[in-house]
């Protein structure tokens, strides 16, 4: 049984900053990709930002520039840099691992930028 437990959420006022970690625990091999998506009140769930097992990252426009994926596949952990931080990231971010044919969510961390 895999487990993904976020941390690091928070409010922060807009121009801040945070650091999202999500650790992984139990049975994993073979790590594909990981990936940080967001849900925010109302909207439907985004994707943010991915890194695969190759260290290929991928970023949403919105987030360009301003968000830095990082994984740490020894620790079984994932991060997610915010800087630049605005009041439209406010979202429960969650993070996503898949293991070759599954995936493995989250259970969420709240964001809230102040403006």
């Amino acid at each position: 049984q895999v487990q993904l437990v976020e941390s690091g959420g928070g409010l922060v006022q807009a121009g801040g900053s945070l650091r999202l970690s999500c650790a992984a625990s139990g049975s994993i091999f073979s790590i594909s990709a990981w990936s940080w998506y967001r849900q925010a009140p109302g909207k439907q769930r985004e994707l943010v930002a991915q890194i695969t097992s190759r260290r290929t990252t991928h970023y949403a426009n919105f987030v360009k520039g301003r968000f830095t994926i990082s994984s740490d596949n020894a620790k079984k952990t994932v991060y997610l840099q915010m800087n630049m931080l605005k009041p439209e990231d406010t979202a429960v971010y969650y993070c996503n691992l898949v293991l070759g044919v599954r995936d493995y969510w989250g259970q969420g961390t709240q964001v809230t930028v102040s403006s």
